[in-house]
């Protein structure tokens, strides 16, 4: 079976995001982008929620996103994404933003089904409801948390709106020049 795995960065006071969206406190420098490539390539499926799908869709895609990372670019262009969305009707593919699938009912069955079907796994990126949707179905196998060192005050809490306790034990933690700490928790 697939496995399912959110990298999201975070501040030190739990923030995925500040007020409005901000992320311009995210600490990125040659070596998180590294990284960030090598976590896009153990996946062959990216899954997200409408608002990061979005985001994505209008940087990527862009011109000044193909020049700012092309690898990355390149990766998010071409890996096929399963967006999951109530209130989208439909996705666009164009010759550069490809490979996107729609899932706005039975979502639930819709991720078990594409957790069985053959493949690599699936990597979630942003989309903290998701997020916590996951965790509430049991479907998310591990976190990848990457901590800015730094406190925001405000924003969004990484799992906001979790209703019950999900346990999962520490595999690995990696520290970063910058500062950064990676956080790697599986399931249990």
């Amino acid at each position: 079976m697939r496995k399912i795995f959110l990298f999201m960065m975070t501040s030190l006071d739990g923030y995925f995001e500040g007020p409005d969206h901000d992320l311009s406190w995210h600490n990125v420098d040659a070596e998180f982008n590294e990284f960030a490539q090598a976590q896009m390539k153990e996946a062959d499926t990216i899954l997200f929620g409408r608002r990061t799908y979005q985001l994505m869709e209008s940087y990527w895609p862009s011109k000044s996103g193909r020049e700012d990372d092309p690898e990355v670019a390149h990766l998010m262009n071409e890996t096929p994404k399963v967006v999951v969305s109530s209130s989208l009707k439909n996705v666009t593919e164009t010759k550069i933003w490809k490979h996107i699938q729609l899932i706005n009912e039975n979502v639930e069955d819709e991720i078990r089904h594409l957790k069985k079907q053959k493949g690599g796994d699936i990597i979630l990126l942003g989309s903290s409801n998701l997020c916590v949707s996951l965790l509430e179905w049991k479907l998310l196998d591990e976190i990848r948390i990457m901590i800015a060192p730094v406190v925001i005050g405000k924003g969004t809490p990484l799992f906001h709106g979790l209703k019950e306790k999900a346990n999962f034990q520490l595999n690995k933690t990696r520290n970063f020049a910058s500062g950064n700490v990676l956080l790697c928790y599986s399931a249990t």
